[in-house]
């Protein structure tokens, strides 16, 4: 047999021979073991590293020749005869691929160095830079329709030139019914990594594994392991050592295997989306109707496989414009079904993760159709199904982790096409009246939960009554607010509901609970509809008191919230007569309270001391300490707001921090914090009139720091402008321009005016 004929092992095997070595002399030489040559003499390891074939080369003291001989074995053994399914016989699809730039940069980093030319001496050791290297194995998950598969293709087509001994795909049809054993796809590998049937049936199917990782172990090769089943069927596929790149595509998240990179794949970004849809259309039909086009894009909620299917429709239809089918899918009780081209439909996609769920977990699957808002907690979602909260979360957490919902902190999100999927199979399967029944139940838990977490703020209340058994934690006024804010949508959504539903008991209970709260979430944006509600509610009830109570309400949210003074004064004048006929003083001096607001906003100083006049006076008359507290501020802003009055205006914001001071603990902290932090911007203000630049900056960082202490973002982001303007009168612009910053920092809570200001500030010249 000739030298280019020989086996590496065999011709290691007549080199030993021929220096009379026996295989213990040779490992004691070499420094490879006993057992590893005699594996490479039978054949058992077809390709040693190039290390390995020195460290032999030397032990036997070869002269070149024989050391080329034998390193040319080498070679030709790590580059078999066989042809392995390569990228290039990979499925179509990878061609009008988009996006995922920063995923594809994270594998390109995983997958290390470009390899030498296969031809070569190729060590994975060596190219490594380190005396082993370890498989790198890729979890690929996400939702039904995500584009796992299309996305590996694209990565394996990219990062072929890096792993010369073969590229691989087996599909391990995870979705089927019953997938494939994983020694049923070990063969499959196997014999796609040249192993002959009759080497296989000899070394039997209990030695398979420890082929299967010894010939990986040998070889640079990238191995795409598509739509997995579960951890159980991928772990005997994960080859131990060598240099291979292992990608894994699942649903599932498969949290149980170890030592593993975990790649989401969420939606595509609206530009990728409307780039995705244009290379499918064309560039002619995405030109002409780009408003269209990004419409469809955000219809097909920037899923890949609905973005596909709706290309594929206007791709095959000329005729349609763009436009006909954005029209189309806006219909929702009809866009899973017209997301469907061919023989593809996202639906199906959708139901084979589905059909995969626990009784369980279908059930509470489809009724988190009914969560009206973008996402909800666990203790929320158990009420849909009538699980305690651990057993909720396990659920939940299955969605999770097969991909069909998505989580953030502790909060839980429907994909908006997986949310009309989970409506369909809701009508489909569920009676009207327990659907009605899971709906009234998550929506009473969340009311009742709200009012507990409102009387946080509200005096003579605080923290929950001991008979209160709540699933959330409500044990600070953090938490509640924190609650309050998280699950905002869904408990508006609720009093929506109660009011249409005729419950107005409820509804005033819930905005009268909030009545506090709010001032420490001003806009949120929905304060003028909440305490709306509830005043068309009171009425209704026919209680004068509540009435007014809420009119009030609704005065001061359209007022504060929206900037509508002139509304506000009709809602006040309304209060004030429901709180006459009630003979309530307290409600009569908020109704002035709020009238004085609106009149000197509008600049009417006249009307506007008089009704502060009056609260003032009601407010004593009635003993009520937080109304005086207002009054008093109100009135110190029109002294403020006055020419040569600014003395006299500090005068009354010292007044209102001195009774602040007196009162002590009786008086509810948030409440407290609130009425300091516009005492000390009123003083800071009227020192900045008086051009105090640094009395005005000192008082108004106080107030702005209280605020950021409370927590209370609106408030803060009033404060920083005027905080921003003494500073720049002052002349101290840095700080001036690090107060607008941080005003445009704080993020959709801030006052969107003040917000502006900040903007219309920075866009003045830098300092010198």
């Amino acid at each position: 047999m000739s030298a280019e004929e020989a086996t590496f092992g065999a011709l290691l095997r007549e080199l030993r021979l021929a220096k009379s070595l026996t295989i213990e002399a040779l490992a004691e030489a070499s420094g490879v073991s006993v057992r590893g040559i005699g594996d490479l003499e039978r054949g058992r390891r077809a390709a040693p590293q190039r290390r390995t074939v020195a460290a032999l080369a030397d032990g036997l003291r070869l002269d070149d020749t024989e050391r080329e001989r034998l390193l040319a074995a080498a070679r030709a053994g790590r580059t078999p005869g066989y042809s392995p399914v390569g990228v290039r016989s990979f499925p179509r699809g990878v061609e009008d691929f988009v996006g995922r730039a920063d995923e594809l940069t994270l594998l390109d980093t995983l997958a290390g160095p470009r390899a030498p030319d296969p031809a070569g001496d190729h060590d994975p050791e060596a190219a490594s830079g380190t005396g082993e290297t370890c498989p790198v194995v890729v979890a690929i998950h996400g939702a039904p329709g995500a584009g796992k598969t299309t996305f590996a293709l694209r990565a394996a087509r990219r990062l072929a030139g890096r792993f010369p001994d073969g590229q691989f795909l087996v599909d391990l049809r995870g979705t089927d019914d019953s997938p494939p054993a994983p020694s049923e796809l070990m063969v499959q590998v196997l014999k796609a990594l040249g192993v002959p049937n009759r080497d296989l049936a000899k070394a039997g199917a209990q030695a398979h594994p420890a082929v299967y990782r010894q010939i990986l172990a040998d070889r640079r090769c990238l191995l795409v392991l598509d739509n997995a089943h579960d951890e159980a069927q991928v772990r005997p596929l994960l080859p131990s050592s060598g240099g291979t790149l292992v990608l894994v595509t699942s649903r599932r998240m498969l949290t149980g295997l170890d030592g593993v990179h975990r790649l989401p794949l969420g939606r595509l970004e609206p530009a990728e989306s409307a780039a995705f849809l244009a290379s499918l259309v064309g560039a002619e039909r995405a030109t002409a109707e780009p408003d269209a086009l990004e419409e469809v894009a955000r219809l097909c909620a920037h899923l890949p496989l609905a973005l596909r299917v709706a290309g594929n429709w206007l791709a095959t239809r000329t005729g349609w414009s763009v436009r006909r089918l954005a029209d189309r899918l806006a219909h929702e009780e009809r866009r899973l079904e017209a997301l469907s081209a061919g023989d593809v439909r996202v639906t199906s996609a959708f139901d084979l993760s589905y059909r995969r769920l626990t009784p369980t977990a279908a059930r509470l699957y489809r009724r988190l159709a009914l969560v009206p808002g973008p996402d909800v907690g666990a203790a929320c979602a158990a009420r849909l199904t009538g699980q305690d909260l651990y057993d909720a979360e396990d659920t939940l957490e299955e969605l999770v982790e097969a991909g069909l919902l998505g989580s953030t902190g502790d909060r839980y999100r429907l994909h908006d096409l997986l949310a009309l999927y989970c409506r369909g199979r809701l009508t489909a399967e569920e009676r009207d009246e327990d659907v009605d029944a899971a709906r009234r139940a998550m929506f009473r838990w969340l009311l009742e939960t709200a009012v507990v977490a409102g009387r946080w703020y509200e005096p003579d209340h605080g923290s929950p009554p001991s008979s209160w058994q709540g699933a959330v934690d409500l044990s600070s006024a953090d938490k509640a607010r924190e609650w309050l804010q998280a699950e905002a949508a869904n408990w508006l959504a609720a009093l929506r509901f109660a009011a249409a539903d005729g419950d107005h008991a409820t509804v005033v209970e819930v905005a009268d609970s909030l009545h506090w709260f709010s001032d420490q979430w001003i806009f949120w944006g929905h304060w003028p509809e909440v305490f709306g509600t509830a005043a068309r509610s009171a009425e209704t009830l026919g209680d004068p008191l509540l009435l007014a109570t809420h009119l009030n309400y609704q005065a001061w949210a359209v007022l504060m919230c929206e900037g509508r003074p002139g509304d506000s004064l009709t809602h006040s004048a309304r209060a004030l007569d429901a709180a006459r006929r009630a003979g309530d003083l307290v409600q009569q001096a908020w109704a002035h309270q709020y009238a004085g607001w609106a009149h000197r906003v509008l600049g009417e100083s006249g009307p506007a001391g008089k009704h502060v006049t009056e609260a003032i006076a009601l407010f004593e008359a009635a003993g009520d300490l937080y109304g005086m507290f207002q009054a008093l501020l109100g009135h110190a802003m029109e002294l403020r707001d006055a020419v040569h009055e600014h003395e006299a205006a500090i005068t009354v914001f010292q007044q209102v921090l001195t009774l602040l001071d007196e009162a002590g603990d009786r008086v509810q902290p948030h409440i407290g914090a609130f009425t300091r932090v516009n005492a000390l911007a009123g003083i800071g203000g009227a020192h900045g009139r008086l051009g105090r630049w640094d009395e005005a900056a000192e008082y108004l960082r106080a107030s702005v720091e209280l605020c950021r202490k409370d927590g209370n973002v609106a408030a803060e982001s009033r404060y920083l402008i005027p905080l921003g303007d003494v500073l720049l009168e002052g002349g101290r612009s840095v700080e001036a321009r690090d107060v607008f910053r941080r005003c445009i920092a704080l993020g959709p809570d801030a006052d969107p005016r003040r917000v502006a200001q900040a903007r219309s500030r920075l866009a003045g010249p830098e300092p010198n």
